[in-house]
């Protein structure tokens, strides 16, 4: 039997043992690392100044009045925002009631019960990678030809905007439910389809249940960007100076906060703009406290296989 090599030169046999990184090397990787951080801490800079900006501008003007009065072409110490809020959240229920279970379906459908080698489905997947970039006036220019006018012809009115930013944010929540589902162990399925039961049964009791919570983050997520969208509801026909908050799903017209947002920060007058600036907070607010219930939803009810 022969002798084992000896240390020096079982060292020198292992992968990666002969390769010595030049000080040209070294020097680079840490230019480039200083030029990352640079980067970050140059966007960091500018997001702190944005927001510095935005609440030293705005804070003076938050009060429940504001929150709950008429927007005023007029007097700026009378506006409020008190529409654009119950537009906001008629908004998001509709577009909830859209995503949630059409997302969910198509989710299911894809991860569960499609087949990757036919090429209709193959052609349904490309399509919901790419729809996830198209800009969003692609879609307010899509709910105006065919929601607003065109073969449905609801008007300018809640449901067609919420079904609009429905169809904005609906391929994220298809590709979150899809990555939230995958995530559930095979194991879970062979289970209980050995004990009995059928495809539809162990999806509905046992897949989608252990699935919630990432699918849940996922639509809180879009409800989130859907949320601070103005483009397609410029489209659609939302207005920015709406005198009454009474709200109706299919008659009369909507505000929102980002349609108010953006008819105050285009006025002349410099007093608009600090309305603006508060409106902004209250948005980001919203938005903070939307993102953090997604994060205690995905802390609270995530499962560890």
């Amino acid at each position: 039997m022969a002798a084992p090599p000896p240390a020096d030169a079982a060292a020198v046999r292992m992968p990666g043992a002969g390769f010595v990184r030049h000080r040209s090397t070294q020097l680079k990787e840490a230019a480039f690392a200083a030029v990352l951080l640079f980067l970050l801490g140059l966007a960091l800079l500018t997001l702190i100044v944005l927001l510095v900006d935005i609440f030293v501008d705005g804070v003076g003007g938050l009060s429940g009045q504001f929150l709950t009065d008429t927007p005023s072409r007029i007097d700026p110490s009378s506006s409020g925002i008190g529409p654009a809020i119950t537009g906001t959240l008629y908004l998001m229920a509709v577009c909830a009631a859209f995503i949630i279970p059409v997302g969910v379906a198509s989710a299911v459908y894809l991860e569960e019960y499609a087949d990757r080698n036919n090429w209709f489905n193959r052609f349904i997947e490309v399509n919901i990678q790419n729809l996830a970039a198209v800009p969003s006036i692609v879609y307010g220019v899509l709910g105006l030809a065919f929601l607003v006018r065109g073969p449905i012809s609801l008007g300018n009115v809640v449901m067609a905007g919420g079904l609009t930013l429905g169809l904005l944010v609906l391929p994220v929540v298809i590709v979150t439910g899809r990555e939230a589902i995958r995530a559930v162990p095979p194991s879970i399925r062979e289970g209980s389809m050995a004990l009995g039961a059928t495809k539809w049964q162990t999806i509905w009791k046992q897949v989608l249940p252990a699935s919630i919570p990432g699918i849940a983050t996922g639509v809180i997520l879009a409800l989130s960007r859907a949320i601070g969208e103005t483009a397609p509801l410029i489209v659609v026909g939302a207005v920015a100076f709406l005198t009454s908050s009474s709200v109706s799903l299919l008659d009369g017209q909507f505000s929102a906060l980002p349609i108010t947002i953006f008819g105050w920060t285009a006025d002349s007058e410099t007093d608009f703009h600090a309305l603006a600036a508060s409106a902004i907070i209250v948005l980001m607010v919203i938005l903070l406290a939307m993102n953090a219930v997604a994060i205690w939803l995905r802390n609270r009810y995530e499962q560890k296989w």
